[in-house]
């Protein structure tokens, strides 16, 4: 199924690296600008980075996205608009990875689920960063 983009009007929700996607080079799918970069790393057999750092540098980040990986399990991961009107739910299974850009979403586990979450910190915990929506 390889990568799935979800838009709707015009805004970002999601994106999709399905587990069966494979490049032949380091390729990231989100736009450059975007605050978070998602994306798959490849190199041939043999290759060294060098040594290296990210140049530190203040950033202003007004969103804050989630990226999870599942590692077992299935999951649906619902997506709403603004209006918290469901646009879509995506059904993940081992290997493939989801980060969620834009709107309001939930999940829901159909098999027994491990996931790798990355987020953008600090926490600061669930009564500033959380908010949740009635449905």
């Amino acid at each position: 199924m390889g990568i799935e983009v979800i838009e709707h009007g015009g805004t970002r929700y999601a994106e999709v690296i399905r587990r069966d996607v494979t490049v032949d080079h380091t390729t990231f799918f989100s736009p450059a600008e975007s605050s978070f970069q998602f994306g798959l790393l490849a190199h041939v057999a043999g290759y060294e980075e060098p040594p290296h750092y990210h140049q530190p540098f203040s950033r202003t980040i007004d969103d804050l996205q989630q990226m999870f990986v599942v590692q077992r399990g299935v999951v649906g991961v619902k997506l709403f608009d603004d209006d918290g009107d469901l646009l879509q739910e995506v059904i993940l299974r081992d290997g493939d990875a989801i980060v969620l850009i834009h709107g309001i979403h939930a999940i829901r586990v159909i098999e027994d689920l491990q996931a790798i979450s990355v987020k953008q910190g600090p926490f600061l915990g669930d009564a500033k960063d959380k908010v949740e929506v009635g449905r």
